[in-house]
């Protein structure tokens, strides 16, 4: 499979989020977009790991992207090391992304930095032809996305770019909601978490257009860079 743009997340809904505007706008100009789940998220507050599994399809339907996995990796506890950095290889082999989405470099979740880390490592080593992974009983060429963009999540950090998600803002709430275990609903018994509550949604309102207002949009969705971003027309940067 061949995919312009893969988003790695940490949890189900981390995607969802941080970047489905993004991943929206590019579906909606005709781009090929895969995602990535490291862990299941067994260990949320809220729900069950089978539940958000079901969750997760149903968002992806919702964002249009041609194939969701989840890499069972251990909620909590994944660390950076040979056997995970080969997995997400086998995926970024498996996708052959231009350009890779993947959790933020610093946030309130310790998955999260650690996660976009791991991703961004793995990318390294799927580059390096001597590192041999196989996929469905077939060895795997190298192949190493050309940039990684980091999305920004709960915590503030200055974004290095904003895509303007305006258009795309509602079907993005859809898609956050499709995760119906994971946030605010009366009627529940479930204990609360920190994005259960009844103004979390306003909190993402906020930011969305917080980022906007850095590029006189409307809405936006904040990513940091790990290299420059290069371009042959300062116009198209408008």
């Amino acid at each position: 499979m061949k995919v312009d743009i893969l988003a790695f997340g940490a949890h189900p809904d981390d995607v969802e989020l941080a970047c489905s505007g993004t991943v929206l706008a590019h579906v909606s100009k005709g781009y090929k977009v895969g995602i990535v789940d490291l862990s299941a998220g067994e260990l949320g507050t809220r729900g069950s790991a089978e539940l958000r599994l079901v969750e997760a399809n149903n968002s992806a339907k919702i964002l249009g992207v041609e194939k969701r996995v989840n890499l069972g990796l251990s909620d909590g506890f994944f660390e950076i090391n040979e056997e995970s950095m080969l997995k997400v290889a086998e995926q970024i082999r498996y996708f052959r992304p231009e350009i890779i989405l993947c959790n933020s470099v610093s946030d309130r979740h310790p998955d999260h930095s650690r996660g976009g880390d791991l991703v961004s490592r793995a990318n390294f080593i799927s580059g390096l032809r001597k590192v041999e992974t196989r996929f469905e009983n077939e060895n795997q060429d190298a192949w190493r996305a050309k940039v990684i963009y980091r999305y920004i999540q709960d915590r503030w950090i200055k974004p290095d770019i904003v895509v303007d998600i305006s258009e795309h803002w509602e079907d993005k709430l859809k898609s956050i909601k499709a995760f119906s275990s994971q946030f605010y609903d009366p009627d529940t018994k479930e204990p609360e978490s920190p994005i259960s509550t009844k103004g979390f949604f306003d909190f993402l309102d906020g930011r969305a257009r917080q980022f906007g207002r850095v590029i006189q949009k409307e809405f936006g969705e904040g990513f940091n860079v790990e290299r420059s971003p290069g371009t042959s027309d300062l116009m198209g940067l408008l």
